[in-house]
């Protein structure tokens, strides 16, 4: 992981907080190689949301999300048609209880609804209060629309791509990558007097 980030000179750096000191371990190494041999890393910096830094599975609150799990289910996916949304959200797990609310108590409806505020923009608060009196079953459909008209302009977008355009994007990305990649290492030898 640390090379994938001080390789391509990254700034800031998306991470949850279960993955804090692989970052941490990054910003070490930059920092010492920087101090013994010369400036050639940057120090990367970690970006962790106040909401949504770790989304729980659907049918296991207490795991990640994560699509290696082997319940597909657990996960939405990027490409999820609308009804797979819909009927994956319809299964997700909720907590016993009926106030739609965040409480650590209560991890299933919390992450539930921390991926509604994520999606719509509200704050807590306002997520709270839009469901207060309702139940899961209107809550799930409501989230699963939220999350079907988040996805629709990525998903549109995606399918205006043929695969040779798709082809021809990733070796682009690789190309630059690759350039990024070459003139790090190109400062790093130099620095440590390899070449």
């Amino acid at each position: 992981m640390a090379a994938d980030i001080l390789l391509y000179q990254a700034d800031l750096v998306p991470v949850g907080q279960d993955q804090k000191q692989h970052l941490e371990l990054s910003r070490d190494l930059a920092e010492r190689f920087n101090r013994d041999y010369g400036v050639a890393f940057k120090v990367p910096e970690p970006y962790i949301p106040k909401a949504g830094a770790s989304i729980k599975s659907l049918q296991d609150p207490a795991k990640k999300m994560s699509k290696s799990d082997e319940n597909l289910n657990g996960s939405i996916f990027l490409l999820d048609d609308a009804d797979t949304i819909t009927k994956k959200f319809k299964r997700a797990v909720t907590d016993s209880g009926i106030d739609i609310t965040f409480d650590e108590s209560r991890p299933a409806i919390t992450n539930l609804l921390t991926i509604y505020q994520l999606l719509t923009g509200k704050t807590a608060e306002e997520c709270v209060a839009n469901f207060e009196g309702k139940g899961y079953g209107q809550f799930k459909g409501e989230l699963a629309e939220a999350t079907i008209e988040f996805l629709r302009p990525f998903q549109e977008r995606i399918r205006e791509f043929d695969d040779e355009t798709l082809t021809a994007l990733l070796k682009n990305g690789a190309e630059k990558a690759r350039a990024i990649a070459a003139n790090t290492l190109k400062d790093v030898y130099q620095k440590m007097g390899i070449k």
